[in-house]
């Protein structure tokens, strides 16, 4: 408010949808691609599947008031409601496949299936909340491009309102912390914008988020039960994790029977016994967790606990590494580890391998099927439709994803070994770097350092991965089943095609990942790091380091307002 120099601010709020936020591409009114929106740089399309969601039209109708759009970017949340979840899990756990854990997990991999009339079966819905970019028509506030995308046969949230005050748009969101049980699909709170586009320029980005947007978060769901016991649970880099038995009971809509203690620190910090009584939340609406004990209601029959000495899956000493509060089974062959590496190698945002879960992945292991990733590629068949409760399609399926993933990028790959302190961001810069597995392999510690936003800690942890003998027979594997090993420049056609980006300081219109997205969309290419290759430097408010680099190397140098008019002409 105090950055708006006129005191009427209009607010618009509306439902926090818990889905898959996508964007569709409309030109001249019919829809010709959409896409997951990712972690807001990398999504993937997925417009054959979008096309089987009834609710997204595949071509806008004529508006009464304005003409269509040249070109529109429209945005929304791709959702599967509680009542179909409850009927699809069903139907995998009949088949013996893992049931998806909530219906957002649902709805990405609904999305992802390569059969786009499986997707027409799962029933997915969609809210459209958004633009990204709009050209030929002018829009002056987030309420009017509601009425906008009601008239032209969009599905808008009937929840969404208009409020002058910030008291009245409190306190409809505050009205909506119980109301959300009414629902029959998930929130996991308010979206609160100001209404005016043009208040939203003023207001600008940050370089993570706009300052005309925030989300309102509901209070995490409680719920009272009892401990009964604590296991130890063995991660897929070797820490044990304390876990808690819990009493069965009913929280957000699902039945918990067990949550994370987190450490042996935490549980000494909130003096959790074995018998005490507890509260537990929802961390995130996602992971149960034991967030505070009833001491009032013990009776001196519960019983402190301590982390064993040994590994409770292979038996092997555990260690506790200095300044660390995780203890570690450090035998990289542990079968709880071998289980673990495959559930990350399989998950979306490595090799994303669509119905290789937890109930599959204990089968495949414990037959002596998979003794690395590698083997996940030399699966057949047969193996896999004579598990208990397979059956033809599941088999078939699990195969056709396995094959899938073979093409998957460089990126994936490298996050999906699951190399220690490496994640997704590390895994693109890296990818980026090295072009390819073998370049990446050579590596030094000492070279790996030198790379922006790689640190000693974390090259030491890819140079000592590399140099196993272990990796490098896994990596043998994964050439032998055809993986792809480069990082492939894909043919993008578009007004910025060819050209290569860098942003540097705090933009006023566009977060700055949003603006990379923007200039991926439209064929260039954005990078972290000057060099002689960058065609353009985007400069925003308190540029660093990089603006002096390249006026040295003689980049061209442009504004926000430069750069605007590039993506827009």
């Amino acid at each position: 408010r105090k950055n708006l120099s006129s005191n009427k601010i209009e607010y618009v709020v509306e439902l926090k949808i818990d889905g898959v936020s996508v964007s569709l591409i409309y030109e001249d009114g019919l829809f010709v691609r959409g896409a997951t929106r990712g972690d807001g740089i990398r999504g993937e399309e997925v417009t054959n599947n979008l096309k089987t969601i009834r609710s997204i039209p595949l071509r806008l109708r004529p508006s009464q008031k304005r003409r269509l759009p040249r070109f529109i970017e429209v945005r929304g949340e791709v959702y599967m409601d509680r009542k179909s979840l409850q009927i699809l899990n069903e139907e995998k756990e009949e088949n013996g496949e893992e049931p998806f854990a909530n219906p957002r997990n649902a709805a990405a991999g609904s999305l992802k299936l390569l059969d786009p009339r499986l997707t027409a079966q799962r029933h997915l819905n969609i809210f459209i909340h958004g633009v990204g970019y709009i050209e030929g028509i002018a829009i002056e506030s987030q309420s009017e491009l509601l009425e906008f995308y009601k008239e032209v046969g969009f599905r808008v949230s009937p929840y969404s309102r208009k409020f002058d005050s910030l008291k009245e748009t409190i306190d409809y969101c505050n009205s909506w912390e119980e109301k959300r049980e009414t629902l029959d699909f998930d929130i996991d709170g308010m979206v609160i914008k100001v209404n005016l586009f043009r208040q939203q320029r003023l207001l600008g980005q940050t370089t993570k988020s706009p300052r005309w947007m925030i989300a309102y978060k509901f209070h995490a769901r409680r719920a009272q039960t009892k401990l009964e016991d604590v296991i130890v649970q063995v991660g897929r880099t070797g820490i044990l994790t304390p876990v808690a038995v819990l009493k069965p009971v009913s929280l957000s809509g699902s039945t918990v029977s067990r949550a994370t203690l987190h450490n042996i620190d935490e549980i000494g910090r909130k003096d959790i016994r074995i018998g005490d009584t507890v509260f537990i939340e929802k961390a995130g609406e996602i992971i149960p967790q034991v967030v505070e004990v009833i001491k009032e209601k013990r009776t001196g029959k519960e019983k402190r606990f301590s982390m064993p000495r040994s590994c409770p899956v292979c038996g092997e000493p555990v260690t506790r590494r200095q300044g660390e509060v995780a203890y570690r089974c450090e035998n990289v062959f542990c079968l709880a580890q071998l289980k673990m590496r495959i559930k990350h190698f399989a998950s979306r945002e490595a090799m994303d391998i669509e119905g290789l879960g937890e109930v599959i992945i204990e089968k495949i292991v414990d037959k002596g099927f998979v003794k690395d990733y590698g083997d996940i590629y030399f699966l057949n068949f047969e193996q896999l439709r004579d598990l208990e409760r397979m059956g033809d399609k599941s088999a078939k399926n699990l195969i056709d994803a396995i094959n899938k993933s073979k093409t998957n990028d460089l990126t994936q790959l490298i996050y999906a070994l699951g190399i220690r302190h490496v994640g997704v961001h590390a895994s693109s810069v890296l990818a980026e770097s090295y072009k390819s597995i073998d370049r990446l392999t050579s590596a030094t510690a000492e070279e790996l350092t030198n790379i922006y936003e790689i640190g000693p800690v974390m090259a030491q942890s890819i140079y000592n991965f590399f140099k196993n003998p272990q990796t490098k027979k896994v990596l043998e594997k994964l050439r032998k089943a055809g993986l792809n090993f480069t990082q492939r420049k894909k043919e993008v056609s578009g007004k910025l095609s060819g050209k290569k980006f860098v942003f540097t300081g705090e933009l006023d219109s566009l977060a700055r990942d949003e603006a990379g997205r923007i200039v991926r969309q439209l064929g260039g290419d954005v990078f972290d790091s000057i060099s002689k290759k960058i065609d353009f430097l985007v400069v925003g408010k308190a540029p660093g380091l990089k603006l002096k680099k390249a006026e040295e190397l003689g980049i061209e140098i442009i504004d926000e307002v430069k750069f605007k008019e590039m993506i827009c002409r």
